[in-house]
């Protein structure tokens, strides 16, 4: 039993609340950095798709680079690499250079995160797993209410006339304390039998989201030239090459990126799809909103920091909800009940906005808020165990990064999808924010009845 375990496991979580601010961070301050560094609407896209769609084609390859190279050198190379993309962010001079820096951060990040999981098994025996695995809840609810409010304080004191940048250039003393004690604190760990690395798959999948994701977002600043749709077109089919490559070489006897037999499996394939529908609608919501209520309220980054303090509330009332065994006795029924709220939330909230006119106060659309919110929680409580479940032993790990993976390509599809149908019609009146819950209510709608394909409730493989 390892002695420092419970310091390691702070060190761990500290990496994870690294991640979630700095995911969150820039849906308040896009407008504020837009303004400085000029750009295009496509800006504040980039700044929160470019990350993630960095982390989703990462993710898996990061977890196998600490099978093959040791977690603790992993970890601690991901979070100096984290902490100097973050520098980078904090000095950008243009848009390139800042959308860039975020790349290089959602790339760093998808090499920091996944060593958390092998080593919480390696340092925990049986009986204190659940309470070690149980911290990353109310750690990740955490970081999802701080975020938002801590950018826009930041944004807004301008410390040392920084303005936006402190957003990322917190993370120096933060990164470098974190590296700090991992060096002191976590231990040696690496998997028996590591899995190779498959570049290949991995330059497949990436090329397939870049060419779905790039003409989203630039599309409509560029009038929809025909090579957008065709970009889109071929996204498809490079998803089928690196289909068929992935089965060619498990049939070689080597190791793809994504084991191919996960996708016999209907609850982890109806999983995958409902939960890239429910983030694209939950993360792209979030952009759209921030942006609004900046934009057309008039808010500063602070206010509208606390103006979506009511959702991210919520969603720790719809984990309270669900952690007090709801969860588990609904099952699949709590996932499509989250999707349900989570869908109304958003469309009550921007009819809200559209009816009360410019004397609108955050008081009048909180309530819908925080019923969202507490949708999000709902569902993402009994969500990873019923797709995880009925996984075999030796796929989890594909598995579950895997899921993790599309979570985020999720987050990019939907900042893209979004956001341009808000961008598109966005005159500074609210019918541009109307429109654009709907597109969210109806991705949620969907969500809602693909997951009648999941099993109704987590199907353990014994």
């Amino acid at each position: 039993m390892y002695r420092w375990r419970w310091a390691a496991l702070f060190v761990i979580l500290a990496a994870e609340v690294m991640d979630v601010l700095d995911a969150l961070v820039t849906t308040i301050a896009a407008p504020s950095i837009r303004a400085d560094l000029g750009g295009g609407a496509s800006l504040m896209q980039w700044l929160g798709a470019g990350y993630a769609l960095a982390m989703a084609v990462g993710l898996i390859t990061g977890g196998r680079l600490g099978d093959l190279h040791g977690r603790r050198r992993m970890f601690l190379i991901g979070a100096l690499g984290f902490t100097a993309a973050s520098v980078l962010c904090g000095l950008a001079q243009s848009p390139e250079m800042l959308v860039g820096s975020r790349v290089l951060q959602g790339l760093f990040g998808a090499v920091l995160i996944p060593q958390g999981l092998g080593l919480i098994k390696e340092m925990f025996p049986p009986k204190e797993m659940a309470t070690a695995m149980g911290a990353f809840g109310p750690v990740i609810a955490l970081g999802s209410v701080g975020g938002p409010v801590l950018a826009g304080w930041l944004v807004d004191a301008d410390f040392f006339g920084t303005g936006w940048r402190m957003i990322f250039l917190i993370n120096l003393p933060l990164g470098l304390a974190a590296f700090s004690a991992a060096l002191v604190f976590l231990p040696e760990s690496r998997a028996t039998h590591a899995s190779r690395l498959d570049v290949t798959g991995m330059g497949l999948v990436t090329a397939a989201s870049f060419l779905l994701i790039y003409p989203l977002i630039q599309g409509r600043e560029l009038d929809w030239p025909l090579w957008t749709f065709a970009s889109m077109a071929a996204s498809v089919l490079v998803f089928a090459v690196f289909a068929r490559h992935q089965l060619r070489k498990q049939r070689a006897g080597r190791d793809p990126l994504v084991v191919p037999e996960l996708f016999r499996k209907r609850a982890f394939t109806s999983g995958l799809v409902a939960g890239l529908l429910f983030f694209a609608g939950m993360i792209g919501f979030s952009l759209v909103w921030s942006v609004y209520t900046q934009a057309a309220l008039g808010y500063t980054p602070l206010q509208a920091g606390l103006a979506a303090l009511p959702m991210a509330v919520g969603t720790i009332v719809g984990f309270a909800i669900g952690g007090a065994g709801l969860a588990a006795k609904l099952g699949r029924t709590a996932v499509q009940l989250g999707a349900l709220v989570m869908g109304a939330g958003v469309v009550v909230a921007g009819y809200v906005v559209t009816s009360a006119g410019a004397g609108i106060t955050a008081w009048q659309f909180g309530p819908p808020l925080f019923a969202a919110g507490i949708g999000l929680g709902l569902f993402m409580m009994p969500f990873f165990d019923i797709v995880l479940a009925g996984v075999e032993e030796h796929e989890t790990g594909s598995a579950s990064g895997t899921l993790t993976a599309v979570q985020q390509l999720g987050g990019a599809f939907g900042t893209a999808l979004l956001g341009t149908v808000f961008f598109g019609r966005f005159d500074g009146t609210a019918s541009a924010i109307l429109i654009t819950v709907g597109v969210a209510g109806a991705l949620m709608a969907v969500t809602l009845v693909v997951a009648f394909l999941m099993p109704r409730k987590a199907v353990h493989v014994s």
